[in-house]
């Protein structure tokens, strides 16, 4: 006996949200490289030089709020933890890509066993750009990022000891976590990670990554 047309449709639907992926969706499918919509403000970074891989700039607050992603900008939120800083950081990333409009899809790591397998999984979906949240992540990021330049990969709330081209943070003192066996920073604060900051450190951060200024460090010490 066939099966009722209602129970057909309510299957397809279950196997769409369960694959998070339609025709519409598709991230496999080639497209135009993104482009940033809008530019960055005085004082982002100083115009009559470009950094040095691995420097740090120190913008002035709001300067970023002119650049915006091109309609749906794909970005993977890859996050290890449920503390209060990593919990804080989630909810900013999400709130930005609601705002933005951009096409979000997130990778939970469980464990530290599968945090490299976790990026990888990040990096299969196809993402224009993986946004890293939580500390648990740095090290392994260090032993994958190197391997895939052709990934641009965002850390909020910490940093690269050494970071390659690839790789740009969006980091503060209170946060600043370094991994390599380097230890938690004298200066670490999770009541540093306010909304604000959090909001900051997404929307300052690609808007480098959006005008090619990767691989280096943004800021944030200042009051936002």
């Amino acid at each position: 006996m066939r099966p009722p047309l209602r129970a057909v449709a309510m299957l397809a639907a279950t196997a769409a949200l369960i694959t998070g992926c339609n025709s519409g969706d598709d991230w496999s499918q080639p497209r135009p490289r993104p482009a940033a919509i809008g530019s960055l403000g005085p004082g982002f970074i100083d115009p009559s030089t470009t950094p040095a891989p691995e420097a740090t700039v120190k913008p002035r607050p709001g300067s970023w709020a002119g650049v915006h992603p091109s309609k749906d900008y794909r970005v993977v939120l890859l996050t290890a933890g449920d503390d209060r800083p990593t919990k804080a950081l989630v909810t900013a990333v999400e709130d930005w890509a609601d705002d933005e409009g951009v096409a979000l899809r997130k990778v939970v790591v469980g464990d530290a066993h599968d945090a490299v397998p976790g990026i990888t999984r990040a990096m299969e979906m196809g993402p224009d750009l993986i946004v890293t949240a939580g500390n648990d992540l740095i090290d392994p990021l260090a032993l994958v990022t190197p391997n895939h330049l052709d990934q641009q990969f965002l850390v909020v709330g910490a940093e690269l000891a050494e970071p390659t081209h690839n790789v740009t943070a969006a980091d503060w003192s209170g946060a600043s976590f370094r991994g390599e066996g380097l230890g938690m920073s004298s200066t670490y604060d999770p009541d540093s990670f306010t909304a604000e900051r959090c909001a900051a450190a997404i929307r300052a951060g690609v808007a480098a990554v959006l005008t090619d200024l990767t691989g280096i460090v943004v800021w944030l010490d200042e009051p936002q």
